[in-house]
């Protein structure tokens, strides 16, 4: 399905770029394991994952990419999606509010797709990683400067992953326990 994608994903020249992706990539993989007791096939307890793998397209200078029409469009919207995912971040890793243990009055998750389809790994009950690319090459300092300020804000944000265990189910597994201690 990563390479399926990976085809139907458009990229086109620029001034930059010879290959330059036009889009941002998301793909989630959904896991879900039942697992059963090795002492009683009565408890089953069902665990549910989601991992979620990002490519972000660079940030578009329209100036030095020379897009025109179709791609001057891409460039936009690729932008907007950044400045967005931007606002997120930034509202999430907040030094002030975090210093202070305050909860976010408003994180704009719903501005683009983007953010709203990543609303669970910036900052749901999750874990995140976050590599960003960068080029060593003179010409691209500003793109560079800015990804590592993206980064830096990213590495801020601070999430409590926890288990998400069904209560209904956890509630029977401990009747189910105290029943069998109070016959033996």
């Amino acid at each position: 399905y990563l390479n399926k994608g990976t085809h139907n994903r458009i990229t086109a020249s620029t001034n930059m770029n010879a290959g330059s992706s036009r889009s941002h990539a998301v793909f989630t993989i959904t896991l879900n394991q039942t697992m059963q007791s090795a002492t009683s096939s009565d408890d089953t307890q069902f665990v549910t994952s989601k991992l979620t793998f990002v490519d972000l397209a660079g940030s578009e200078r329209l100036k030095r990419t020379g897009a025109e029409g179709q791609r001057l469009k891409e460039g936009i919207q690729i932008n907007s999606g950044l400045f967005n995912l931007g606002q997120v971040i930034n509202g999430l890793a907040d030094d002030q509010r975090i210093r202070n243990g305050t909860k976010a009055s408003h994180i704009p998750y719903r501005n683009s797709k983007l953010t709203h389809l990543l609303k669970d790994a910036l900052g749901g009950n999750s874990q995140t990683l976050f590599l960003a690319c960068v080029s060593p090459a003179e010409s691209n300092e500003s793109e560079t400067f800015s990804t590592l300020s993206y980064a830096r804000q990213a590495r801020n944000i601070k999430n409590k992953p926890l288990r998400n265990v069904d209560k209904h189910q956890l509630e029977v597994r401990r009747l189910k326990y105290a029943v069998k201690t109070w016959m033996t």
